[in-house]
């Protein structure tokens, strides 16, 4: 892996801290057949979610009916549906809590970014990723900008008192790669989630990662040279 100065660590937190996509698809699915339309397959999902509800409602749709009218309908009972069942399933991947302590234990502040409705995102955090301290918590309000717009990243690097460079961003979509880029962080693809390398590759990923806890291996590897390079300079003085 290519170093990187790391202060803090942004994730996001659909397909990368949490595996919701059967709520996600049980939920939208349900919204569909009150409206008449026949659902989806839950892998269907995976190339639907990433961008905001209104963006899943939409790709959801079928293609004759995705007026503004229409969508906002589908919006409104999804957002009904969800409310009600979005633990149902919804549990953090396997690896990462042993992460989230790792990280908790080297003293790395640690932040939130979801396009997820922030109501939503706050109070799924405070469930299912209750035993971490998150400096800061935050997914999409209205008028609010979204993924890959960086002023989110930017926002969650500047209450963790730490410069945008010194930030790693895991995500597991393209969208959070750009927003890595944009936002002058090294965006770190999380390959167990909803998206392939391809996408995370083609959104200006710097690292891939086949699992949660490769993070702290890369970060260990980072000490190992630093301890290494501090017993050269030693030996030259």
């Amino acid at each position: 892996m290519r170093t990187h100065t790391c202060r803090a660590v942004i994730f996001d937190m659909d397909g990368t801290l949490l595996d919701t996509i059967e709520d996600i698809a049980d939920s939208m699915n349900e919204a569909l057949s009150r409206m008449g339309y026949a659902g989806h397959p839950v892998n269907a999902y995976l190339a639907f979610v990433g961008e905001g509800i209104e963006v899943l409602a939409e790709r959801s749709l079928p293609a004759s009916e995705r007026t503004a009218p229409t969508v906002a309908e589908a919006v409104r009972i999804m957002r009904e549906v969800y409310a009600e069942r979005w633990a149902v399933k919804s549990r953090p991947y396997a690896g990462v809590g042993d992460l989230l302590d790792g990280l908790s234990s080297r003293n790395i502040p640690m932040s939130i970014l979801s396009n997820k409705l922030d109501g939503f995102t706050r109070a799924m955090a405070a469930s299912l990723l209750a035993g971490w301290t998150f400096t800061e918590v935050r997914g999409l309000v209205p008028g609010g900008p979204r993924k890959p717009d960086p002023a989110g990243a930017l926002a969650c690097a500047r209450l963790m008192g730490v410069d945008p460079d010194a930030c790693i961003l895991v995500g597991d979509s393209g969208v959070d790669m750009e927003t890595a880029v944009r936002a002058g962080m090294a965006g770190f693809g999380a390959l167990w989630g909803y998206q392939d390398r391809e996408r995370l590759l083609a959104g200006g990923a710097r690292v891939l990662m086949e699992d949660p806890r490769e993070l702290l291996g890369y970060l260990e590897g980072k000490a190992v040279r630093r301890r290494a390079r501090a017993r050269r300079e030693n030996r030259r003085q």
